[in-house]
């Protein structure tokens, strides 16, 4: 039992207090100044096919199924 203590205690203490510095961290990264490009251009992912569709640039050939006609049966309901 003496194992189990030790790691109890571990993970009650420095463990935690990791965990902790990593999470602070990894917010820090994600709002960095320099990453509101990178942010707005992959917020914007979705959308792009929809503007291109929209535009007259879509890449199907005339008569080629959609995407919900294009998903198998599980994917549709």
């Amino acid at each position: 039992m003496e194992t189990y203590s030790f790691l109890r205690e571990l993970a009650d203490s420095w463990v935690l207090l990791a965990l902790c510095i990593f999470y602070v961290g990894a917010i820090a990264w994600a709002f960095r100044p320099g990453s509101r490009a990178v942010h707005d251009e992959i917020a914007n992912i979705p959308l792009k096919d929809d503007a291109e569709s929209v535009n007259g640039q879509d890449d199907r050939p005339n008569g080629a199924p959609g995407r919900a006609a294009e998903a198998g049966p599980e994917e549709s309901a």
